[in-house]
Parts: structure tokens; sequence; C-alpha cells
């Protein structure tokens, strides 16, 4: 027997919380694209100019992301919402990925253009420090990572948005609300 989902009221994220999270989506759904752009430009300024775009953003991802995930830890989450324990499960699972992935991916990127011998701008405004010294073989390695993992986070980032959109228009049970502007 199959029960038609209910719609109702939820306790939804901080304002906080929900700035975080769509200034961060909002990074990723750009630098994603910018990233693969990259490697298919011919050499010249307008690449160069979309490199330092991408480390900037890639930069300003690890901020926000270790910002939000101590926002997270000291103030919590509100209750979880009232679906089958499949569905919280695979939300909690793909939500730690994506947090995990949005640290590491860039972390990968900062020590991998440190090891090539490159710094990492912030929009021009500063330079993060150097992690290591310069090791090409070591840099070639994070790179094929880092690519590789912006690939992970392209797909988990499609499945959140997925998943989204599914408990909105086909659930119709509350879940996204709790993180939508305004509500």
């Amino acid at each position: 027997m199959s029960v038609a989902p209910q719609t109702y009221q939820q306790q939804g994220y901080s304002t906080i919380a929900k700035s975080l999270h769509w200034i961060v989506a909002l990074c990723v759904i750009a630098i994603v694209p910018i990233g693969i752009m990259m490697g298919r430009l011919p050499d010249g300024n307008f690449k160069n100019n979309l490199f330092e775009f991408h480390k900037s953003l890639g930069a300003l991802v690890l901020m926000l992301m270790t910002v939000r995930l101590i926002y997270r830890i000291v103030h919590g989450v509100p209750p979880e919402p009232k679906i089958p324990a499949f569905y919280r499960f695979a939300g909690n699972v793909t939500h730690w990925a994506l947090y995990a992935m949005l640290l590491a991916t860039p972390m990968v990127a900062w020590i991998g253009y440190n090891a090539f011998g490159v710094r990492v701008p912030f929009f021009g405004l500063f330079e993060l420090p150097a992690l290591v010294g310069k090791n090409d073989a070591l840099s070639e390695t994070l790179f094929a990572f880092h690519r590789a993992m912006g690939i992970g986070v392209g797909v988990l980032m499609a499945m959140h948005i997925g998943a989204a959109l599914f408990h909105y228009f086909i659930r119709k049970d509350g879940v996204l609300q709790r993180m939508l502007p305004g509500s």
C-alpha cells in the first residue's frame, strides 16, 4: 500500500546557513563549467584570466565551506524531515560527501598550484600562503586528482539538485523549503 506524501510545515535552516549554502552553490555552479572550459581554450589572456578567477573562486569555496562546517557544528541543523529513512540516509550521505569534496577539492588544487610553483590568488586582494615547495611530479598527480574530484563535485551537485527537485515537485514533502530563502 502506497501512502501519499503529506505537505506540512517544517523548521528551516537559519538565514546564515541558507546564505552560506546559496553562495557556495552559485560558486560551484560557476566553477565547474569554468574548470572544464579552461582546459579546452587556446593559451592567451582570456584563458589566464579564467584560471585566476577559477583559483579565486576555489579559495572562496574553501573559506566559505570551512565557515559553513564550523557554523553547522556550533549551531546544529533543524530537526530531520519526516520522510522515509532511506531518503534521510541518502540525503545525509550526499550532504557529507559534498562537504568533504567541497573542502578537499580546493585544498588539493591549492597544494597542486604550490607544487607547480604558483601561489593561489584571492580576487587580486592577496595570495594564499604556499603549503609546499615546487615539485612537478606532485603537481601533476594532484591536478589529476583535482580534475577527477571536480567531476565528482559535478555529479554530487547534480544528485543534490535532482533530489531537491524530486522532493519539491514529486513528493511535495517540504524538504526543499527548509533551505529556500524567505521560507
